[in-house]
């Protein structure tokens, strides 16, 4: 893996000593200029755990991904920056029905810096721009708003997010290190049963320095600070126009 062509994917310049600093610096810069996208999931390309295949697709070819394949390749930056870090498994909840997904759900990334262990995440979507530290019923702030962790039971942490003194869960998740291929089942499940809730619709979205942008097949949604425009697509044409304007990314089949 070219990890100089990562580093400029995201824009990053600096030191590269595995340290807390650094790894807030990467987490943001990876967020807000990588997308997190289902595109090929909608125009039937195959999603395989493969690290060089993925690296192509997100770093080179300046697409997006989902989890596995975010999270994915962002391990594979810190583990060669020299971070400790373990891949882990998250469930993540539904507000639907007050239930949480099944175990593989959510790919999620665990670093340990000076004996204390950090949440990474820059595959799911809004979440915070900076590393979460594992403490237990403390709300921290962060640019995309207050997090606090605890126990869900025995076996599972919960991360939240405060909202309005609202607690909002995101996903349960335990310690444990888990390889890339655990994931390749619901990696597979995502992309072919109808019950996924990314077969749904096609979605690219990119948190902006106050905001975000969603683009789904009908709908272009620019949110800036506390306001937030929303653009009914007349056709095809617009949609493939604002994919390259917003996200730099062609539509499926073109080269040029």
């Amino acid at each position: 893996m070219n990890y100089t062509a990562y580093l400029e994917r995201i824009g990053y310049i600096g030191e590269l000593q595995p340290t807390l600093e650094v790894l807030q610096r990467l987490q943001k810069r990876h967020l807000l200029s990588v997308p997190f996208e289902n595109l090929d999931i909608h125009n039937g390309v195959l999603i395989e755990l493969d690290v060089e295949k993925i690296f192509d697709k997100v770093m080179l070819q300046k697409r997006g991904g989902f989890c596995y394949e975010l999270n994915g390749l962002y391990f594979e930056l810190l583990s060669a920056l020299g971070f400790d870090v373990r891949r882990i498994s998250a469930k993540v909840y539904s507000s639907n029905d007050g239930t949480y997904s099944p175990e593989y759900d959510h790919l999620a990334l665990l670093v340990t810096i000076a004996g204390e262990e950090y949440l990474t995440d820059v595959g799911f979507g809004e979440f915070s721009f900076e590393p979460l530290k594992i403490e237990l019923n403390k709300v921290q702030a962060d640019a995309r708003g207050n997090y606090v962790f605890d126990r869900y039971d025995e076996s599972y942490f919960r991360v939240s997010r405060v909202e309005n003194g609202e607690i909002r869960p995101k996903y349960i998740f335990r310690k444990e290190e888990r390889t890339f291929e655990d994931f390749s089942g619901m990696c597979h499940f995502h992309q072919t049963d109808p019950r996924s809730h990314f077969r749904q619709r096609s979605m690219i979205t990119i948190p902006t320095e106050q905001g975000r942008i969603t683009l789904t097949e009908n709908k272009l949604k620019i949110k800036e600070g506390d306001l937030t425009k929303e653009i009914t697509l007349k056709d095809a044409t617009e949609y493939e126009a604002y994919l390259w304007e917003y996200f730099g990314v062609k539509p499926a089949g073109r080269s040029n």
